[in-house]
């Protein structure tokens, strides 16, 4: 993420060089659309801010990879981007199934798929971590928990950042989980609109296969472009984070800036596929 702000080790602050760069392929991105497909226009929007939302959505996912495997920082044993695929993916499955409910009604299907996925993650994980390894869930990057007011002091254990999933983890993964299936969502529904209106006119076929091609075709863009956004927010992370109170969590705007840009150029070839 060196090109967004810094490199591994990388603060918070935003490279208004590099920014500049990610506004102009968003606007070359839009305006490229536009110029050879203006139907495509607000689809592609929605496709930025659905991949906008995924990226500031998993700094919210409590992630300790190998170090939470062991009990040795909080989080859930596993990558970032792997964690927010199972959310995100979980909630564009719902907003797919809902997507002839209309669009508020996909985009809720989808927000709940995927906060309901991370909050049963997280509960067997904390469940694991208290019935089968013994330990408590603490924070190792707080004193004190923001939301319920719990003091992690007196519960950490030597050598470690803190281990299980404290309360502002969980509800952290949550929220987490609800925008990645919400912007995972939108970037489906986008894309199959844009399907559903240009491909009888490109390839004259019958309603029915047409209806089967838009879906697939706009579920395998969707799923790829969930997966670029989720891996570049892993870069932004750089390996653990523990939710929304972590310092880590401030790095959020450079991975929405990165974010932004990969889903602009990506949607505009997943748009011009089909319309050209």
């Amino acid at each position: 993420m060196s090109a967004l702000g810094g490199g591994s080790a990388g603060g918070e602050g935003i490279n208004p060089a590099a920014s500049l760069v990610a506004l102009v392929i968003v606007l070359a991105s839009v305006g490229i659309a536009y110029a050879l497909y203006p139907a495509a226009l607000i689809p592609l929007i929605g496709v930025i801010i659905g991949g906008m939302l995924i990226s500031f959505g998993v700094h919210f996912v409590p992630v300790g990879g190998a170090p939470a495997a062991m009990g040795q920082a909080p989080g859930i044993a596993t990558g970032v981007a792997m964690l927010a695929a199972g959310g995100g993916l979980a909630g564009l499955f719902g907003g797919a199934w809902a997507a002839e409910m209309g669009l508020w009604v996909a985009l809720g299907a989808g927000a709940v798929g995927g906060g309901l996925l991370m909050a049963i993650t997280c509960l067997m994980v904390n469940v694991v971590y208290v019935y089968s390894m013994g330990i408590p869930a603490a924070s190792g990057k707080v004193d004190k928990d923001p939301i319920t007011g719990d003091t992690y002091d007196g519960y950490r254990s030597q050598g470690t950042e803190g281990h299980g999933l404290p309360f502002i983890s969980y509800v952290g993964g949550v929220i987490g989980g609800t925008l990645a299936g919400l912007g995972g969502t939108l970037i489906y529904l986008e894309l199959l609109a844009v399907y559903e209106e240009a491909l009888p006119t490109v390839l004259g076929m019958t309603p029915e296969g047409m209806s089967t091609l838009a879906v697939s075709l706009a579920g395998i863009f969707a799923v790829g472009m969930f997966l670029v956004a989720a891996v570049l927010t892993a870069y932004n992370i750089t390996g653990t984070i523990e939710g929304p109170h972590d310092p880590k969590f401030k790095r959020w705007p450079r991975a929405v800036i990165g974010s932004s840009a990969a889903c602009a150029a990506c949607g505009l070839v997943a748009i011009l596929l089909v319309v050209i």
